[in-house]
């Protein structure tokens, strides 16, 4: 599967990202983690030691790849460079891997005006488009508030994008924006995941309110993602019920 996740920030979508990955890896399917919140932290969220997070650098920052493979100065607009440089040893050369997990940092691309075309965004669009459509594994997106890493070009190669929402009507009301971006660029599925359900009125709520997206599962208020955080270690080592609910909603994605 190639999914990508979505959400207000803090809502938990790389919570779900984590879970999603270490629950695939049980299934021993490879898995290909990407970051891409401006903010990395789903290396903390999968509980990559820290030395091995130092050691990532996100794509978008590698001034020296960027001008080798697109001919062009990160940071300059209106010059001449590759709009197909080659990707494909990026994943492998570029991430860290821990408890057959591989975990690859996009970073973000400093935008000169809207609409702009520059080589870092060139790159990383040819990137995720070599990734979706070549690499035999799951590949699990992290995205922040919004789809700017899944252009037209790339739409149409993912198999669903989840919307994690939590039961408040402003996280709702978010998912409902990036519905419609997803929509726009003609996303082919959508789902929605409920997150931090402390009982079956949040659930009712969350289903209530939903945005006109199908919910593929909820994940329960569990202290433990607290725990998890604070020790720096996989919420997957420590919440059994969410993996169980998990489980859940990737055998709902399976069907």
């Amino acid at each position: 599967m190639k999914l990508a996740v979505s959400g207000k920030g803090g809502v938990g979508k790389t919570t779900l990202t984590s879970l999603l990955a270490f629950t695939f890896a049980a299934q021993d399917y490879q898995v290909l983690a990407i970051d891409a919140d401006p903010s990395p932290c789903l290396g903390d969220a999968l509980g990559f030691p820290r030395e091995l997070i130092q050691g990532l650098t996100p794509i978008a920052e590698m001034e020296a790849l960027i001008a080798e493979r697109t001919g062009a100065k990160p940071g300059t607009y209106g010059g001449i460079f590759k709009m197909n440089p080659r990707v494909d040893d990026i994943p492998d050369r570029f991430s860290a891997t821990f408890r057959g997990i591989k975990l690859l940092e996009l970073g973000a691309v400093k935008m000169g005006g809207a609409g702009c075309i520059c080589a870092e965004s060139v790159l990383l669009k040819q990137l995720v488009s070599m990734i979706l459509l070549q690499r035999n594994e799951v590949v699990l997106m992290d995205l922040y508030a919004g789809v700017e890493h899944l252009g037209r070009a790339t739409s149409d190669m993912v198999d669903a994008l989840l919307i994690v929402a939590e039961p408040t009507a402003r996280s709702l009301g978010t998912a409902a924006q990036i519905r419609q971006l997803a929509t726009d660029i003609k996303i082919p599925k959508l789902y929605l995941v409920g997150n931090k359900a402390q009982n079956q009125a949040d659930r009712d709520f969350i289903a209530a309110n939903t945005p006109g997206l199908p919910v593929i599962g909820y994940l329960s208020a569990d202290p433990a993602v607290r725990e998890a955080d604070r020790a720096r270690k996989p919420v997957y080592d420590l919440a059994p019920a969410l993996v169980k609910e998990t489980q859940a909603i990737i055998a709902a994605l399976d069907k």
